[in-house]
């Protein structure tokens, strides 16, 4: 049986844009809004996955107690470390480390940033929680709050990208894409 995953970005942050990776910030009004307008219409849904980094899970929190539901909280399903790199912007980094970030740009599976975490280990882990989503609830909608990172890697898997285009994959904040998940681990985009 095939699951459906709808994924929901999170929204604007309130220290802003940049490498937010493992940092915790919490969302601006903006950032809730984005997301309020994301589901509307939406769904409905078996049950919430959520990161638990609280950009993502403060609103899985709010949106669950408005549709009766409990949120599942998984730590494989947070965003890419980006070691050194976490907190600044790409600007801020094409004057401190443009080459770095350029082999970063070019090929992230073969460049990690200082202290970071190796791309392949987060697709790793992040594969991994779509194979136990899939065997859970097959059979089910679930909606997955997540990172930028996180949906860039689902989506190209599901486009068939080649790695090297990982990074180009678009998602805004509170964007909101749907997936088919196979019990084969084959994933799809619904469009």
């Amino acid at each position: 049986m095939t699951l459906r995953l709808d994924l929901l970005r999170h929204g604007e942050t309130e220290l802003g844009g940049g490498l937010r990776g493992s940092l915790d910030d919490a969302l601006t009004e903006k950032g809730w809004q984005q997301m309020r307008t994301a589901v509307m219409e939406q769904g409905p849904w078996d049950r919430l996955v959520s990161s638990p980094l609280q950009r993502c899970a403060r609103f899985a929190e709010e949106l669950a107690a408005q549709l009766g539901l409990s949120v599942e909280f998984d730590q494989n399903l947070q965003e890419l470390h980006f070691g050194s790199w976490e907190g600044q912007s790409a600007a801020a980094l094409m004057e401190t480390d443009a080459d770095a970030l350029g082999l970063f740009w070019a090929d992230p599976y073969s460049f990690t940033p200082p202290k970071g975490e190796p791309v392949a280990d987060f697709s790793a882990r992040v594969l991994a929680a779509m194979v136990r989503l899939q065997a859970a609830y097959a059979g089910e909608r679930v909606l997955l709050i997540s990172h930028g990172g996180v949906m860039r890697l689902l989506l190209a898997q599901a486009r068939g990208l080649p790695r090297e285009q990982l990074l180009n994959v678009e998602v805004s904040h509170g964007a909101m894409f749907s997936l088919s998940v196979e019990s084969d681990g084959l994933i799809r985009e619904v469009l």
